[in-house]
């Protein structure tokens, strides 16, 4: 039997998880009173709130006063930026070519406006980061610095050893920025064991709502919001909060938490086993990234040899009912293909494509998409 759609492209987002739904139903309905309010439907409403800010911080082993709800990733991760350089004096960024575009474009309109000095960390062919380079752009550096390093790649998986690079910013009075979008619910992260000032979530990356997410700031550091406004969010971002978003990433953080050894067994066991597949069926296909190693169990970065059927070959995927990615979804309409690939592999004679699983996919899926790439190339 033919299936009406299988989706691989759960480093883009992922679908929603019916008791997350159930959890956040009331919220669109009967308990939709103003958090800022006085009278008791308000009161429900921030009850609500700060009730999913505690299950936040208490899976990420931090305060609630250091949880800050957010549109998603993007925002911050700017907002994390931004005050690095404009309230905590840092005037030299540490990057990787590698970066999500929502940190690298930030700080590189931080350089374009001379706010700020950037310099980019060598990154080897599997896409870790080189700390021995990271440590000597700190020593060398006259200037306090902002090291904003993603915990693993949303395009090939490669995981950062953030405890390392935390240390290194300890050890150089550094600000250090971690952009766990793609581990956040998937990893156990515990911040009080890692030296860090800021991180990043975003729900709909693990089965929760679009359109919410968290920033962690470190009580040690006082910094302005990037949104003014009102006083929403102990002051730190301006603007009615998003009720059944935020209801909903708590719920979703908390039911990935509690499934995640299970869960990322499963998923580990379906990408391992496309993994085979692959390199059973199709002549002369790579695997970018480390998918052996350090590597994200969600997501396989596929490369196929080129040739005039494989360049079609997103397209064909597509017609099969087959949803898969070239690159970051955030990037699919652009023509130039991946700055991640670019940066890690000189060869001009592949063609990219990221399958990245979840807990619902299954290995009769992997075998219907084996069967139909043999068809395609």
């Amino acid at each position: 039997m033919t299936p009406s759609r299988i989706y691989f492209d759960n480093a883009a987002t992922t679908a929603l998880d019916p008791e997350v739904f159930e959890v956040m139903k009331p919220f669109f309905t009967e308990k939709f009173g103003n958090p800022s309010s006085i009278y008791s439907y308000g009161r429900e409403s921030r009850m609500a709130i700060e009730s999913a800010r505690k299950t936040v911080a208490r899976i990420l082993n931090a305060h609630p006063a250091e949880i800050f709800f957010t549109s998603g990733g993007t925002e911050s991760t700017n907002t994390a930026i931004s005050a690095a350089i404009h309230d905590l004096e840092c005037r030299h960024i540490i990057s990787s070519p590698i970066e999500h575009h929502a940190t690298l474009h930030c700080v590189e309109h931080l350089q374009k406006t001379g706010e700020a000095k950037l310099s980019f960390v060598k990154v080897d062919e599997k896409g870790h980061v080189d700390l021995e380079d990271l440590e000597h752009l700190l020593k060398s550096s006259k200037e306090k610095c902002l090291v904003t390093l993603m915990h693993a790649n949303n395009e090939i998986g490669t995981i950062t050893n953030i405890e390392q690079v935390g240390l290194l910013c300890k050890k150089y009075n550094a600000i250090f920025h971690s952009d766990t979008v793609q581990t956040l619910a998937h990893f156990p992260i515990d911040l009080r064991k890692l030296y860090v000032h800021f991180i990043t979530g975003a729900g709909h990356k693990f089965h929760g709502p679009k359109g919410v997410g968290i920033l962690y700031i470190n009580e040690n550091i006082k910094i302005h919001p990037l949104i003014n406004g009102g006083s929403q969010e102990r002051n730190m971002r301006a603007g009615t909060e998003n009720i059944y978003g935020i209801v909903g990433f708590a719920k979703a953080l908390e039911i990935a938490n509690e499934g995640m050894t299970q869960e990322s067994a499963h998923i580990k066991e379906v990408r391992d086993y496309m993994m085979q597949q692959l390199s059973k069926t199709i002549p002369g296909v790579y695997f970018n990234g480390d998918p052996t190693g350090e590597s994200l169990y969600t997501v396989l970065s596929v490369a196929f040899p080129k040739t005039e059927k494989s360049e079609m070959l997103l397209f064909n995927l597509d017609i099969n009912n087959i949803c898969a990615s070239g690159g970051s979804a955030c990037t699919s309409g652009a023509e130039n293909g991946s700055h991640v690939i670019r940066a890690i592999s000189h060869n001009p004679n592949q063609v990219t494509v990221r399958f990245s699983f979840s807990k619902y996919n299954t290995k009769e899926e992997v075998d219907y998409v084996i069967e139909k790439l043999q068809e395609i190339i």
